[in-house]
C-alpha cells in the first residue's frame, strides 16, 4: 500500500491515539502460533473497510493483510 493512502487514512495523530489502546504482542508460552504482523498495517485495512462499505474478502492485497487477520 502506498504511503500517501496510508497517510491519508490513518494520519499520524490519528495513530498516537490509538497506538497505545492495542494490546502489545506476546509470546506464547509453549511456542507456536502466528508471526505478529504491523499493527499499523491492520488498522489501515480495517479503516479502509469501514469507511469504504466493501465486504472484509475484497481487501485489496496493497494493504499487505490477509482479510481474516484484519476482520479478526
Amino acid at each position: 500500500m502506498g504511503v500517501g493512502q496510508s497517510q491519508r487514512l490513518v494520519p499520524d495523530g490519528l495513530w498516537s491515539l490509538v497506538d497505545p489502546l492495542l494490546p502489545s504482542f506476546s509470546a506464547r508460552p509453549q511456542g507456536g502460533g502466528t508471526t505478529p504482523v504491523d499493527e499499523r498495517a491492520v488498522f489501515t485495512a480495517v479503516v479502509y473497510v469501514l469507511t469504504s462499505g466493501c465486504a472484509w474478502r475484497h481487501l485489496p492485497e496493497s494493504f499487505g493483510v490477509s482479510p481474516a487477520t484484519a476482520h479478526r
